[in-house]
């Protein structure tokens, strides 16, 4: 089996939408693996490893994952998976899940609430659901191809912030920042706030900040991200302005969120 991972794809314009049960299904497990989590959230036998390429892993992160798969695997049988934890599960049936058990495990290992569960689902169309659980808020942003964007629910959008004078920036880190970036991210009155990992995208997608910039992603980090933040009506690209996602030559994945006003300037900010 392999952990090869696929270059995401938008859908085209014309995709059906996908099956409003079955988005349902995916936030219904989403947040069951969420409230397992929860266990081991602010716990003192938690105990974090370091994975082989230096990124941290706790058995919360194992854990959630090996309940997503076997619900899915229920639900689904003839369904790919592919997870940051486990090695992939090929499929017959066309479709593909993507899970990140817990996204932001630096977060979650020292008791900061903003980590999340992320799913998403691929079919023959391209991207179909995306679902950001956020466990430790108690709230849930999540989409479906041609359905919208809910936020606990209820339809939610984007921003309408036209300007980059005061809008506000999300990024997770700055280790790949440098003096002239903040500069120029400064000159142009950006707010800049570390509201970071998937919960940054939630809160574009929920219209409650207007960007959030990652330089470097994997594909269970990014793949719910590009339903659930083009289905509120934003922008997603790489931070050279592509949406087809080309992994780069290290095999990683950048990501530029917006409410698609301020989308164009944020990229002449970002290439400073």
């Amino acid at each position: 089996m392999s952990r090869h991972v696929p270059t995401p794809l938008l859908p085209p314009a014309d995709a059906p939408p996908v099956d409003r049960s079955l988005l349902d299904a995916a936030v219904e497990w989403a947040r069951a693996a969420g409230e397992l989590t929860l266990g081991w959230f602010n716990h003192t036998e938690l105990t974090v490893d370091t994975k082989g390429d230096g990124s941290p892993v706790t058995q919360a992160d194992r854990a959630a994952e090996r309940m997503l798969r076997e619900m899915i695997e229920a639900a689904c049988p003839d369904d790919a998976i592919i997870g940051e934890e486990e090695i992939a599960r090929e499929g017959t049936s066309g479709r593909s899940w993507v899970i990140d058990p817990i996204d932001g495990t630096k977060a979650f290992s020292r008791g900061v609430a903003t980590y999340s569960n992320l799913l998403y689902l691929a079919d023959e169309h391209g991207g179909a659901i995306g679902v950001i659980n956020l466990p430790a808020l108690g709230e849930t942003v999540f989409a479906g191809r041609g359905l919208g964007c809910f936020f606990d629910g209820a339809p939610c959008s984007v921003s309408t912030t036209d300007s980059l004078d005061g809008a506000y920036l999300c990024a997770t880190e700055f280790d790949r920042w440098d003096p002239p970036l903040f500069g120029a991210v400064a000159d142009a009155g950006l707010h800049l706030r570390t509201w970071g990992d998937a919960y940054g995208y939630a809160l574009v997608a929920s219209g409650r900040v207007d960007a959030m910039v990652d330089p470097v992603l994997a594909w269970w980090d990014l793949a719910a991200l590009t339903v659930v933040v083009t289905e509120a009506g934003g922008t997603l690209s790489t931070w050279a302005g592509d949406t087809d996602f080309a992994r780069d030559a290290d095999g990683h994945f950048s990501a530029v969120a917006s409410n698609g006003r301020v989308h164009a300037d944020l990229l002449d900010v970002l290439s400073t």
